[in-house]
């Protein structure tokens, strides 16, 4: 009961400023999420909840994390994870109530990935040791397989590592396969549409703008995204042309913002720039005291994430000092339009 009431009181603490983190003049930043007592080791004190790697918002304003798993290595004990669901307005997690969060069924290893419809919530799964992918549609709290999983004895699989999924403004889902090297087309039903829209070299970040161009990270070389890489920003129009906009270090995500301009979480640099139409980078934010952008998104501009008040703000997964099993996330206000205008 003591815990009980302990985890209660902290949901009614107000979340801390996130002081980390240098920003231009106009921008202001606080923590959205965090949470106490995940860290196993209490003597670091660090604020947080369970490692985190991927975020989307659905139209009204609701913030999904996919809690992060066992995709690039075999250190952890257990393969099923969470997917969390933050309510408008942020929180403070403990062990004591992260349950209240929690949005379907525990999936193996899961990433979520895109919203379509305002209510359909897409999240990729990854078994790492049958090495079969699959891509779930989450609707009410109900999970259902959308693509891949399990192949008929004999066949090959659909996905094999699919990473992100993005939708375009037709409900085509579109998913990056790293194991593939291939970004899979899929048509709204999740037939495929084509196994290789795009080919590129271990393929993890994907995003679709407001033109229906697609955009591709790929980690190239490195073998997981925390290693130097390089990697590439791959630009695709709707017919398939695609261009290199960014060759450099793996950038660890990436989010389209203001008038379609691409802001980049870089990790090695400890910083999130933007990204002009020529690839010049435009610098942004950078974090200090080891720090760290691990994902980034920006809520939609709909009616209802105005009403939520988050409309056009900017939510950043920090790794807090390094510590690497626990993640808070950072929201960031200001005028993104004027930042990346060209002057």
């Amino acid at each position: 009961m003591r815990g009980r009431l302990v985890a209660a009181l902290l949901l009614l603490l107000p979340l801390p400023a996130a002081a980390e983190l240098k920003l231009p003049s106009g921008f202001t930043a606080q923590v959205y999420v965090t949470g106490e007592g995940f860290d196993t080791d209490a003597t670091r004190g660090i604020r947080g909840i369970p490692a985190t790697s991927t975020l989307v918002f659905d139209q009204a304003g609701l913030l999904y994390l996919g809690r992060t798993g066992r995709r690039y290595f075999g250190a952890e004990a257990y393969d099923l994870w969470p997917v969390y669901r933050i309510p408008a307005g942020g929180a403070r997690l403990s062990p004591d109530v992260e349950g209240r969060y929690f949005y379907g069924p525990p999936l193996i290893n899961p990433q979520v990935g895109a919203v379509r419809r305002g209510r359909e919530l897409f999240v990729t799964t990854f078994d790492r040791e049958r090495k079969v992918g699959a891509l779930y549609r989450i609707v009410d709290g109900r999970a259902e397989l959308f693509a891949g999983g399990t192949p008929e004895r004999g066949a090959r699989p659909i996905l094999k590592q699919p990473e992100a999924a993005a939708v375009d403004s037709a409900g085509n889902l579109y998913v990056a396969d790293r194991a593939e090297g291939a970004v899979v087309r899929l048509d709204p039903e999740g037939r495929v549409r084509d196994p290789k829209f795009v080919a590129i070299s271990r393929p993890r970040l994907l995003t679709v703008d407001d033109r229906d161009h697609l955009w591709v990270g790929s980690d190239g070389s490195a073998e997981a995204p925390y290693q130097p890489g390089p990697g590439e920003i791959v630009r695709v129009s709707p017919q398939g042309v695609a261009e290199v906009v960014y060759r450099g270090p793996v950038v660890a995500s990436f989010g389209v913002g203001p008038g379609g301009t691409l802001f980049v979480a870089d990790r090695h640099e400890k910083q999130i720039f933007a990204l002009a139409p020529d690839g010049k980078r435009i610098e942004f934010a950078s974090f200090t005291d080891g720090d760290l952008p691990r994902s980034l998104v920006f809520a939609p501009l709909t009616q209802e994430a105005r009403r939520a008040g988050v409309a056009g703000d900017l939510f950043v997964i920090a790794i807090k000092g390094g510590t690497w099993p626990v993640n808070e996330v950072l929201r960031i206000s200001g005028p993104f339009d004027d930042h990346v205008r060209p002057r």
